[in-house]
């Protein structure tokens, strides 16, 4: 289960304060997936960003799996991420200098998972995303789909309870990013991760459990409580 209270967070820039989303309460119950949908300056990554632990909030909480995770020291949140989350960008953010099959293994190392069964993993995700042949490719002879493959395999590799994305398929083809989304809600419905994905894609919101409006930093619509 993840619930968010009163989530705010603000970024002082030149132009003066900025207020990136504003008194965000939701919430999303184990295994199921929700979509936040909003134009592109709404607060969506910014909301994403908080969940993850990757930004901290000016005020409110994140609860994760019965975790207050901005209560937690700056090690043990690190932790908290290494074991529990999984992150998809828009770019795919893959290691340049890491070959398919390791960049999929990298949250497995990070672990300190057993190489026979880090090993195991990475062929079986490999056969899951349709690119066993590219295992020993390097990200930039991928196409922009094939990268956003397996930056989603190496999300869900070390089998996260919750996987963050954010428009996944942004920079994708309509059928594309079809068969990437078929692919994200079928893994993250075998794995049973609790998924939060912000998109403007039809695609994904028709498949999401259910979704919310993000619009200047706050929630339109009915309580997502």
């Amino acid at each position: 289960m993840i619930r968010t209270r009163n989530l705010s967070k603000s970024y002082s820039t030149g132009r003066g304060k900025v207020q990136a989303i504003s008194d965000v309460s939701l919430f999303v119950d184990t295994g199921m997936t929700l979509t936040v949908m909003g134009k592109s300056g709404s607060g969506k990554t910014t909301l994403l960003n908080c969940i993850g632990g990757i930004e901290r909030p000016d005020t409110g909480s994140v609860e994760c799996f019965g975790v207050d995770i901005h209560a937690l020291s700056n090690r043990d949140l690190s932790l908290f991420q290494r074991r529990n989350a999984g992150f998809v960008f828009q770019a795919g953010n893959l290691l340049s200098y890491l070959t398919v099959s390791e960049n999929i293994a990298f949250p497995l190392v990070l672990n300190a998972i057993p190489n026979k069964e880090k090993d195991r993993r990475v062929l079986e995700l490999l056969e899951k995303i349709e690119l066993s042949d590219a295992a020993r490719a390097m990200p930039n002879e991928l196409s922009g789909g094939e990268a956003q493959r397996v930056a989603f395999a190496r999300a869900i590799a070390h089998c996260p309870k919750m996987l963050l994305a954010d428009e996944p398929t942004a920079s994708l083809d309509t059928e594309t990013g079809k068969n990437l989304v078929g692919l994200m809600f079928a893994l993250g419905k075998e794995e049973k991760c609790t998924i939060i994905i912000s998109t403007h894609d039809q695609e994904i919101i028709k498949l999401s459990y259910k979704s919310l409006d993000i619009r200047d930093g706050k929630v339109k619509g009915p309580e997502n409580e």
